[in-house]
Formats: structure tokens, C-alpha cells, sequence
């Protein structure tokens, strides 16, 4: 479909503890604006709102799970065919042995549970929802799934509307000496490179400073260096991006975090936002 408004409602359903939250978080990294346990009786209501907003509702996912009740449950087929766009239903599923695996290593309460055992719920469930897994266009059974197979069959069912991509990237500069930043993905290390804290006239400066930048891009190595991660980064990308990830993280150290890393990062930030790509910037030993 070449029209994004023209891409299907997709509405996640299923058993609680099959994966509903994952699938959703699946299909928000893909650009999807999704909307979790919504009342079905709401639906139309958000339908007719989404319709008068089509540019902000492109792709609108939505989950609804047995906590809407029976009796809701039961119109829903009835409202998802009235519905002035199209709607596609994704009904996730898993054994019950499995279903109770996950209750228990999570410790979480079924939504279904309080006046029943586990067990017991999990069977009620099942037979409140058979009627909307009967309608549904895609069934996924979680039950030998992780949740990286499960974002990969999501990202399939609807990968006509939207290609896998990194939608953001973050450029961080630091300081060895103060250690690595947590929660980063790559790292490389510039302290191999000629250091300008040891030219009296540029140490106060930083790599953001022009007289840093013009001594930096006169050494060969420095613009191997960043022609290297450059090279590195942008050859992954994409294979970073099938393994559902929407977001990465880059820092690139040196001793004292204020030129090498700083030069790098700004220098190797102009580059890919030049080739289109979404750059921030982070200089974490020049922020006071």
C-alpha cells in the first residue's frame, strides 16, 4: 500500500502473559501509534477521531485484552467490520503450562484471577476470548517464542507498511579516566590518537573549538579513525535494525574526554545527519 493512510488498524489481542506488551512495544518502534487496553465500545469513537487526523494517525495499533468483558468482546467484531478503515487482527496465544510459567517467574496477578486459581483463570480466559481468536487474521502461538522472535513476527506481519531502521542514533564523547558510560552499545577507544592536551596553546580548549579541530584534521590518523567507525556503524546498521533494535548508542572515549572524543563525535555527528540519519550528540566531561 503506498498511501500510509491507507494502512490497516492493527488491534492486539490474546492471552494474558502471551506477549500482548511486547508486540505493541514492537510495533511503536516501527512508527505506530498504539493505544493499550482500550474498551471495545470505545473503538469506533477512536476511529472517527483518527479518520479527522489523518496525518498524525498514519499507523495506529491498539490493544484490547478479556478485561473489556464478555459482553464487549462479543460486539467487537461487529464494530472492528463497521469501521471506516481497514482492520487487521493479530490474537496471540500460548499453552497453558507456559501461560503459568510466566505468571508465576513474574509474579504478577492474572486479570481474571481474583476469585480463581491460576489454572482456572487462564481456562476462562481461553473461552472468553475463543470467539475473537476465531476472527482473527493472524494467530501467533508465544509458546516456544522469546521475545525477540516474537518482535521479528510482528515486524513481518506488517513489514510492508514500514522497513526495519534505527530511528535514532546517540553520539557520546567521555573520559576514560572517569569511566565508561553505562547503557551504551559501541565503544571505541581514541586515546591512540595524537592527544592535544600536550600543545600548551590548545589545552583549554575543547573539540568543539576550531584551533583543536584544525590540529586534530591535520593527522591522518584522526581521519582514519573516524573514516574506520564510520565504515563499521553504517555497515550494521541494518543488520542492527532486524534484530528489532530502534535505538543505539555510540560513545567514543579518551583520556580526559575534552578533544579527541569531543572532535570525533562532532565530526562523525555532521557526517551522518548529512546522510540523513537521526544524530544526537552527548558530551558528557563538558557538561557541568
Amino acid at each position: 500500500m503506498s498511501d500510509d493512510r491507507t494502512q490497516p488498524l492493527i488491534l492486539i489481542s490474546g492471552l494474558s502473559g502471551s506477549g500482548k506488551s511486547v508486540a505493541l512495544n514492537a510495533l511503536e518502534d516501527h512508527g505506530y501509534y498504539c493505544v493499550d487496553n482500550l474498551p471495545g465500545a470505545m473503538l469506533p469513537a477512536l476511529a472517527a477521531h483518527i479518520e479527522s487526523e489523518p496525518e498524525r494517525y498514519r499507523r495506529l495499533a491498539v490493544g484490547i485484552d478479556a478485561r473489556a468483558g464478555p459482553e464487549e468482546l462479543a460486539r467487537l467484531p461487529g464494530l472492528i467490520a463497521g469501521l471506516a478503515r481497514p482492520a487487521e487482527l493479530i490474537f496471540l496465544t500460548a499453552e497453558n503450562e507456559v501461560l503459568i510459567r510466566r505468571f508465576s517467574e513474574t509474579r504478577r496477578r492474572h486479570p481474571l484471577g481474583s476469585e480463581r486459581t491460576l489454572g482456572q483463570a487462564i481456562e476462562e480466559e481461553r473461552r472468553i476470548m475463543e470467539p475473537l481468536a476465531e476472527q482473527a487474521s493472524h494467530v501467533i502461538d508465544t509458546s516456544d517464542s522469546n521475545i525477540h522472535e516474537l518482535r521479528r513476527s510482528i515486524r513481518n506481519l506488517v513489514k510492508p507498511a514500514v522497513d526495519p531502521q534505527i530511528s535514532s542514533l546517540v553520539l557520546e564523547s567521555f573520559a576514560f579516566k572517569k569511566g565508561v558510560p553505562r547503557d551504551v552499545d559501541l565503544v571505541f577507544d581514541a586515546r591512540c590518537l595524537p592527544n592535544p592536551h600536550w600543545q600548551p596553546d590548545l589545552r583549554a580548549c575543547t573539540g568543539l573549538e576550531q584551533p583543536v579541530g584544525d590540529f586534530l584534521g591535520a593527522e591522518p590518523m584522526v581521519e582514519e579513525f573516524a573514516d574506520d567507525v564510520d565504515r563499521f556503524v553504517r555497515r550494521w546498521l541494518p543488520v542492527w535494525a532486524e534484530e528489532q533494535r530502534s535505538h543505539l548508542t555510540i560513545a567514543i572515549g579518551c583520556t580526559g574526554g575534552k578533544h579527541r572524543s569531543v572532535y570525533l563525535v562532532d565530526r562523525l555527528a555532521q557526517r551522518w545527519r548529512a546522510a540523513g540519519l537521526d544524530v544526537t550528540t552527548h558530551h558528557r566531561e563538558l557538561i557541568q
